[in-house]
């Protein structure tokens, strides 16, 4: 009888376990296992461009940066501003020695021209462009002197047969008499 009594239980568990209920729970007993909640690796786009732009960024940013913010702090602590005093007899200061912060006087001297440079390169422009408008009206004066004297001749000058122009010249000139005479 005993083993009769283990059968029976078997049955009631085998039909406890295809009830509706029992099947849900063992799914979601199977489902979530050891977590709270559904297992699912999320698929999302990668941000590894941006960490790696970020991190090139503050690279750069710091590599400039510091240098620069030493050398401000360096120039402003321990140079400072220059004084104004009054120049020797017979000393013409240098260009640069008219600023006051030590940053501004070394771009002036070491960067930028001086405005005596300056002044020079912009006179030279001027020049060139007078030059070229020199050039351009003397050009116009040759054009309109060819065009009256009929010439042939010129820097844009095409090789072709001489006679052929020296008969159509004459021809237009003895046309030019007859329509002169009447």
């Amino acid at each position: 009888m005993p083993i009769i009594s283990k059968l029976s239980n078997i049955t009631r568990l085998s039909s406890l376990l295809r009830s509706p209920a029992a099947s849900s729970i063992i799914q979601n007993a199977a489902r979530n296992m050891s977590a709270h909640g559904p297992r699912v690796f999320p698929m999302i786009p990668t941000r590894m461009q941006w960490h790696k732009f970020k991190d090139t960024f503050h690279f750069f940013v710091m590599l400039g940066v510091i240098p620069v913010t030493g050398i401000i702090f360096y120039s402003n602590v321990f140079i400072g501003p220059a004084q104004l005093t009054e120049t020797p007899e017979g000393y013409e200061p240098n260009h640069w020695e008219y600023h006051r912060h030590p940053i501004s006087r070394f771009i002036s001297r070491y960067i930028h021209n001086s405005p005596q440079e300056e002044y020079e390169k912009q006179c030279h422009v001027i020049n060139e462009e007078m030059q070229k408008m020199r050039l351009r009206k003397l050009e116009a004066e040759i054009k309109a002197k060819m065009a009256e004297r009929r010439d042939y001749q010129a820097y844009y000058y095409r090789p072709v047969m001489a006679k052929y122009h020296r008969v159509a010249k004459q021809v237009a000139d003895e046309l030019e008499a007859l329509d002169g005479e009447r």
